[in-house]
Parts: C-alpha cells; structure tokens; sequence
C-alpha cells in the first residue's frame, strides 16, 4: 500500500476527516493544508486506517477533541482581573449587538 493510500480507512473515518478539513477552510487555511491537518487529526485520534482481526475496533476517546479548552487558560490568568472583565464585557455586547445573547 503506497503512502497516501486512503483505502484501509473506514467511511466513518473519512467523513471525520472531511469535516475536520472543511472547519479548516473555513478558517482560511489552503485546501492541500486543510486536508493534511484532517488526516493528521484522524490517525491521531483512531490510530490510523483500521485492520481486520479481533479487537481492532475498540473506541479510543478521541483525543484530539479534548485539547481545544486548555489552550487559553494559562494566557487568560496572565491577564489582570480588570482585563478579564473588559474582555468580557466586550464579548456580551457584541452578541448582545448580534441577538445571540
């Protein structure tokens, strides 16, 4: 199997990384880049393209899906309180403003 391949994935796998490339496009990142960062995504999650046999199908908590709200902490208790709170207050009017409050 040449590197590239994406036969042993599954169909679940694919739509996975199809969806993970298109939140990338959306955010501006070139198509070839979004798709690398996708299947990058999945093999970390599932550890690659699944094999035949006994066992292979175990779920294994999918753990690029629990990384996303630990990355501001350490940046947002750098900030003082007064910040914080500005911040925050920002972010209330502008949905407030957009009728998503």
């Amino acid at each position: 199997m040449p590197r590239g391949d994406k036969s042993a994935y599954t169909d679940k796998q694919e739509r996975k990384a199809d969806h993970i490339a298109e939140g990338y496009k959306d955010r501006g990142v070139s198509t070839k880049e979004a798709e690398r960062r996708a299947w990058a995504t999945v093999n970390k999650d599932d550890g690659g393209g699944k094999r035949s046999g006994s066992g292979r199908g175990q779920s294994t908590g999918h753990p690029a899906a629990h990384t996303g709200g630990r990355k501001g902490g350490a940046a947002s208790a750098a900030r003082s309180k007064s910040d914080r709170s500005a911040a925050a207050k920002k972010g209330w009017e502008t949905r407030r403003k957009n009728g998503k409050g």
